[in-house]
């Protein structure tokens, strides 16, 4: 079930993470070639089968965030299903988790008892705050990332309260920094031939992600505070609305960009002023910058401001929906987004492969599984005669 050209192929990696940096990690592996088995409790399945939309009762989410993901029902709480995963991860290279710190530990899975087994393998383990520390047992989600990151605080209007993401964002950014993490481990077990336990929080990719407040902090004792769209290193830089009602970001961090934007909107004059020479003070003058642009913008259509900026040399992205994302000339040829097959959906609309790569390029080899789909294919490729499968589902232990 790999990819022979993928640059992952030949890697099992076992996927006993829930909702969702971890399974977006292992989402990321499996598109790179990676085997995937994807690990869910018998009765209550992955919660992200109920996670967002649906359609008739099946989840479009899980056909993407499953994709290339072989799927068995186990109960690793019981000790025959804790069994099973050993033989498993005997024969793996990598182990997603994202069970509360002691978890594992409690089932008799610790990291030292896997990879007694298995010295080779790779464990990562990606909780709300790591696996130490005060806030190691308490429940970890990304919107508490989120809050705690700072990405809350500087985030929304200056007189609006602190605003939270309408989506995943720290689980995906943790997803993505998590299979960075893992692929360093396997390049560095090539040379160590062992693995090695990563511990990743959903905090610390996020508060990366915010930048240097903290360092900003510690060195003057400010702290940033919400602006709104604007920012405090530029301007230029809003979302301003056009004549059609559509919306349009510019951002003018580079000094040649404000000045081909000023001079587009017909105000060249303020080139000349001591204050335009550098982003941080056009800033302090973002009130008459704004209405320069905006005014301007808003007596145009957005195709006409995109087309304007666009000849002009100017950054300008239009503000776009779902709807208009489908729809962009540009995702479409290069695929940014790409058709798949789904048994139960029909073709579904997902992100394609993140990145392109020339040589061993990834690949949608199929889309989310139903639940427990290859639990006594699995099962029988670790040994277990059909009576023993029968008896572990008779246990209720697989599905």
């Amino acid at each position: 079930m790999t990819t022979a050209n993928g640059p992952l192929a030949g890697i099992r990696v076992v996927d006993a993470s829930t909702i969702l940096a971890g399974p977006l990690a292992c989402q990321i592996l499996g598109d790179f070639g990676a085997e995937v088995i994807k690990i869910e409790h018998p009765s209550a399945g992955d919660g992200m089968r109920g996670h967002g939309p649906s359609v008739d009762g099946t989840p479009i989410w899980w056909s993407e965030i499953s994709r290339n993901k072989r799927t068995v029902a186990l109960s690793l709480s019981s000790e025959a299903g804790a069994g099973v995963l050993k033989k498993l991860v005997s024969t793996a290279d990598v182990l997603v988790e994202n069970f509360r710190p002691g978890t594992l530990e409690r089932w008799g899975l610790s990291p030292a008892t896997l990879q007694e087994l298995n010295p080779r393998l790779v464990i990562a383990r990606i909780t709300g705050f790591g696996q130490t520390g005060p806030y190691a047992a308490r429940a970890g989600f990304g919107t508490l990332a989120e809050a705690m990151s700072g990405f809350a605080h500087l985030t929304g209007q200056p007189d609006g309260p602190p605003t939270l993401p309408a989506f995943g964002l720290a689980d995906s950014i943790a997803g993505i920094a998590a299979s960075s993490a893992i692929s360093m481990a396997l390049y560095e077990r090539e040379r160590s031939g062992t693995g090695q336990v990563i511990d990743l929080s959903l905090l610390e990719p996020i508060m990366t992600a915010v930048g240097p407040g903290p360092s900003v902090y510690g060195l003057t004792g400010q702290v940033g505070q919400r602006h709104g769209n604007r920012s405090t290193n530029n301007a230029p830089r809003n979302a301003y609305e056009t004549s059609d009602g559509h919306w349009v970001a510019i951002s003018t961090s580079a000094q040649a960009i404000a000045e081909r934007v000023l001079t587009l909107v017909g105000h060249s004059e303020v080139l000349d002023e001591p204050w335009f020479a550098s982003g941080h003070t056009r800033a302090q003058h973002a009130d008459l910058l704004d209405g320069y642009v905006g005014g301007w913008i808003a007596e145009r259509t957005r195709d006409e401001v995109v087309r304007a900026f666009t000849e002009a040399g100017a950054a300008v992205a239009p503000v776009y929906s779902a709807k208009d994302l489908v729809e962009d000339e540009h995702v479409r040829a290069t695929q940014m987004l790409t058709p798949v097959d789904d048994p139960a959906l029909g073709e579904v609309l997902q992100h394609n492969v993140m990145w392109r790569m020339s040589q061993t390029p990834g690949a949608i080899r199929f889309p989310g599984r139903p639940h427990g789909a290859d639990t006594d294919d699995v099962l029988t490729e670790l040994g277990l005669s059909a009576d023993e499968i029968a008896t572990l589902r008779s246990q209720e232990v697989i599905k």
